[in-house]
């Protein structure tokens, strides 16, 4: 297999690329390709196989053949996409036609491959593969973080952080709830930093993120 080309998989063993293909010599050339590149491969000869183990703790990459027995290829895809999984996948196959790759691709495939192809077409898609699991994970995990730091406000935090959000002067604030405005700055301030926000559109992206503020009415 040719790996000569100015693209280059960059190694690591904190992703996992997952190939899936009933075709034992055919799977086992993949994976050899793949740590021959520097990434961390595993092979199943199933879809039932692959979910009985489990996928990897890690950004990964699905290759998977359209047509094995049991589940197809494309059927697991929409397996995943009902179970809210976001697990790129790339397809390849030895008999693809248009309206499977339209299909496939509109459900949202990092690529559909039709053997033979090149060795460098499936590294560049597995790059993009990985890149797009790297940044879903880092974003869920940032998202987490996020809710983990609100859910430490007090109920007076929170209600004031939803009425700054929304263009609400202290002075406001404080007439509505109650309160004086010394005491809205101080409960303000605190909330700040416990939700870590530097500034108000810093505060204003937290609350979008958190689908706190209120949605636009649709015009008509």
């Amino acid at each position: 297999m040719n790996l000569q080309s100015p693209t280059k998989v960059v190694p690591n063993s904190d992703t996992c690329v997952v190939v899936i293909d009933d075709d034992t010599q055919f799977r086992e050339s993949l994976e050899r390709l793949l740590r021959s590149a520097g990434l961390r491969a595993q092979g199943f000869d199933s879809i039932a196989e692959f979910v009985k183990s489990g996928p990897p703790d890690c950004p990964t990459c699905l290759v998977l053949d359209v047509r094995m027995p049991g589940r197809s290829g494309l059927e697991f895809q929409r397996d995943l996409a009902a179970a809210g999984s976001a697990l790129p996948i790339i397809f390849i196959t030895g008999h693809g036609d248009i309206p499977m790759t339209v299909q496939a691709m509109k459900a949202g495939a990092i690529e559909f491959l039709t053997k033979p192809f090149r060795d460098q077409d499936l590294l560049d898609a597995v790059n993009v593969g990985l890149a797009r699991d790297r940044a879903r994970r880092e974003n869920e995990e940032s998202l987490s973080a996020l809710r983990a730091r609100f859910e430490e406000l007090t109920p007076r935090e929170r209600a004031i952080l939803l009425q700054v959000v929304q263009g609400r002067l202290n002075k406001q604030i404080a007439d509505d709830m109650g309160i004086t405005e010394t005491t809205v700055k101080v409960h303000r301030s605190n909330m700040m930093h416990k939700i870590e926000a530097a500034s108000l559109p810093e505060l204003c992206r937290m609350a979008d993120r958190l689908n706190l503020l209120p949605k636009k009415a649709e015009r008509s």
